[in-house]
């Protein structure tokens, strides 16, 4: 009756007003309200509890080391992010939001993890967010009874979302990180990026129409306050570029359109965050053909990024493979098509197929649909990153695996391998440097994580509630899908070619393949770092000396060590001087299996509807049973020495793999390279642990049915929409940690040094 009654209600007032103006009123965001960071809801988790974890992880570590290992999360967003907001309405499966406070709680409760960051886009954060998103994170730290010894380190961060048309203009995501919570170790403003990110989270993002808050009549609410949402983003004024950061006023919207104006605008702040990228690899919005080169010249202050986000809910950016997805002819212009290559096909190549496939259907002969196909080809190969655009109502499935590294682990969506880790651990910089000076290098230490937008921390710590703990996500009815998915002509052998002015018109989701990501999307991994304490000043120590490792979600436990000749121990994350490679040393130690439901302690802080609502009525819960590491290999890359040679020449993956006997107190092993010695060049080596398969979200994101010859000839996707329901889509995955390098710099002084000890 009630709902009846606000219909009715409605009616006259659109009646009164009339349409036009109502809409006008609900497009423009006049009815809606600004969403604040919401309400806390936890204590501090009982001290007990934090001593048993402390205690149980550090009776496995080798050498009885003083250091704990701590797990977090610092790549988390809420509803203050454009996309996040948008994914949390109804109509796309959502809740309607998910504030920052929201975050605090699951991180102590469902995650139990030791210490996470908030990083909104900054496209999106206002002067007002920003001032709410520090209040929340302020009363999540203050939480804890003891800051000497928390429970939770919350710390404040932003993202720079950076996204490139070209591949010459594209830098990609970075993450900003603040050690402190006071004004003063914070920046006054986030800083955004410029481009087409900023479009598409800040200028020319759509808001909800009119008719679809009348459709879902007892939401209509949120989705006025979604159009607020945007329209206070587009008032906020631009901040004057000429000034420098310090004495910009704290009501406008700061950009920086390059790295190293990011980094120059936070030193004029007196400010000396963690910049982290992410995400490099991720083809649904990084243009292929591009490549880390350009983000070593000096100018970009490649050494300000001492760490990278090697895996998160987003797929793995950690492995280098040699194929080519288009052939540049005129950088940034046009591109030729590859052929298929051993493994892997070329989007362009699949467009031409579907092309020449149609062709014939309508009756066409040969000739003249080998032309059209090769036509295809051309087009979709220099459109980039939106090639599908060149077909007319192509389906995902018409796809088929192509584009896809079918033999990475977990990649990310048109995983683009010279954005990956492993290629930018092995190129070098040579330009403007003396005979006598190093090449300029990447030297980054590893960590995952999460990336969730839906204000949940540390999701990979069980398997479950696919449209909450992963990004999947879409409308709920196809009468929805048109807000996202553009109308196109009807199937057929037609080829549209655009330029890159048709394309930079054609902002948000129609640029991307939107439905076909849905099957990309996992659980979160976890940024693990060696501490001396659970400080927030001895985390982040950790985190500047990259003694950090990643996880693919669940809390393996890591060491990776080098004994010198000499004695000397160094960490994971570690550079050292040397002239032979030393002994490495690996321990890895499986996660805790997982009990269902949540501890009494987390039902108790939170009570049973909160549970539910925010955890899924599921907690990181350990048993006292670990799972097994089935193997430990060893990744060797020998960065360039001359830019001849060839980068898969010099990544070794595997170096070294050792067997695991099967055992739950863990699997070590040692190790030496003589070949470093007789190389007299620069190496690096990280350790990656294996630990048995379990069910995991979205493992096998196109599921193919193949040919004889093993080509995919049929695809089955994992929707994020009303197609898959409420699936889960697991099938059986490893799990894995992925340890930071260990950095050897060969210098012959550094053996005279050695001889000299060994004789005294």
């Amino acid at each position: 009756m009630r709902r009846i009654f606000l219909f009715a209600a409605a009616v006259l007032v659109i009646g009164f007003v009339g349409w036009k103006g109502f809409s006008y009123a609900v497009v423009t965001g006049m009815l809606g309200q600004e969403r604040d960071a919401g309400v806390i809801y936890g204590d501090a988790t009982p001290d007990p509890v934090i001593i048993a974890r402390r205690e149980a992880d550090q009776s496995l570590s080798p050498d009885n080391t003083s250091k704990q290992v701590l797990f977090g999360d610092l790549h988390v967003h809420s509803s203050y992010s454009t996309d996040a907001f948008l994914w949390a309405l109804p109509l796309n499966h959502g809740k309607g939001v998910h504030p920052v406070a929201d975050a605090c709680d699951y991180a102590r409760y469902c995650s139990a993890i030791d210490f996470w960051s908030i990083t909104d886009h900054a496209e999106a954060i206002t002067p007002e967010r920003w001032t709410q998103t520090k209040q929340s994170v302020r009363q999540c730290q203050a939480k804890s009874t003891d800051q000497t010894n928390p429970d939770l380190v919350s710390m404040m961060g932003f993202e720079w979302t950076q996204v490139g048309g070209v591949p010459s203009e594209h830098f990609g995501h970075k993450n900003v990180i603040f050690l402190g919570l006071d004004d003063d170790e914070i920046a006054a403003r986030p800083i955004a990026a410029q481009g087409a990110a900023t479009q598409a989270l800040r200028t020319n993002a759509a808001g909800i129409p009119p008719i679809v808050a009348m459709a879902d009549f007892k939401n209509r609410n949120v989705y006025y306050d979604f159009n607020t949402f945007l329209k206070n983003i587009r008032d906020v004024p631009e901040c004057d570029p000429n000034l420098p950061s310090s004495q910009l006023s704290l009501e406008c919207y700061e950009s920086a359109k390059l790295p190293g104006d990011l980094i120059e605008r936070l030193s004029d702040q007196g400010l000396d965050p963690l910049i982290i990228p992410h995400g490099t690899s991720w083809g649904f919005y990084t243009p292929p053909g591009t490549s880390w080169d350009k983000q070593l010249a000096p100018k970009h202050r490649p050494e300000k990024f001492r760490l990278i986000e090697i895996y998160s809910g987003h797929g793995n950016s950690e492995e280098y493979r040699d194929y080519q997805n288009i052939i540049e002819i005129e950088p940034d212009v046009s591109a030729a098509c590859p052929p298929k290559q051993d493994g892997f096909t070329p989007p362009c190549v699949r467009a031409g197929e579907l092309i020449e496939q149609r062709c014939l259907s309508e009756g066409n002969g040969s000739e003249i649909c080998a032309i059209k196909s090769q036509a295809a080809r051309d087009a979709a190969a220099s459109m980039g990153v939106p090639y599908h655009l060149a077909i007319a109502s192509e389906t995902p499935e018409d796809w088929l695996d192509s584009g896809q590294c079918t033999d990475c682990y977990l990649p990310p969506f048109h995983h683009r391998p010279k954005t990956s880790v492993q290629y930018g651990l092995a190129i070098s910089n040579f330009d403007d440097v003396a005979e006598d000076e190093n090449p300029i290098r990447f030297n980054w230490g590893f960590i995952a994580s999460s990336d969730n937008h839906r204000a949940r921390p540390g999701t990979g710590y069980k398997e479950i509630a696919r449209r909450l703990n992963t990004e999947s996500g879409g409308v709920v009815d196809p009468k929805f899908r048109k807000m996202f998915i553009r109308d196109e002509p009807a199937p057929d052998s037609t080829v549209y070619r655009k330029t890159r002015e048709e394309l930079t018109a054609l902002t948000g989701f129609q640029l991307t393949e939107l439905e076909r990501q849905s099957s990309f999307w996992q659980t979160g991994g976890l940024a693990a770092v060696h501490s001396e304490g659970r400080s927030r000043e001895e985390i982040w120590d950790a985190l500047q000396r990259r003694e950090t490792y990643a996880t693919s979600g669940p809390r393996m436990l890591l060491w990776f060590d080098r004994i010198g000749e000499d004695g000397s121990e160094a960490p994971m994350g570690a550079t050292v001087d040397a002239s032979t490679s030393g002994t490495f040393k690996v321990t890895a130690v499986g996660s805790y299996k997982q009990k269902p439901g949540c501890p009494d302690f987390a039902v108790d802080a939170l009570g049973g509807d909160r549970i539910e609502s925010l955890c899924a009525g599921e907690c990181y819960n350990p048993s006292d049973q670990r799972n097994l590491i089935e193997r430990i290999e060893i990744i060797r890359i020998r960065p360039q020495t001359s830019p001849e040679e060839q980068i898969t020449n010099l990544i070794d993956d595997p170096f070294l793999v050792h067997q695991c006997t099967p055992d739950e107190t863990g699997c070590s092993f040692e190790f030496g390279d003589p070949d470093f010695a007789a190389g007299a060049r620069d190496v690096l080596y990280y350790a990656r642990a294996i630990q048995e398969a379990r069910p995991t979200i979205n493992a096998e994101p196109i599921q193919c049915e193949r040919d004889e010859e093993g080509s995919c000839i049929k695809a089955s996707l994992c929707y994020g929409d009303w197609r898959s329901g409420d699936a889960e889509c697991t099938s059986m995955k490893d799990v894995r940690a992925w340890s930071s390098p260990i950095y050897l710099n060969y210098s012959k002084q550094a053996e005279a040094s050695v001889e000299a000890s060994n004789e005294q």
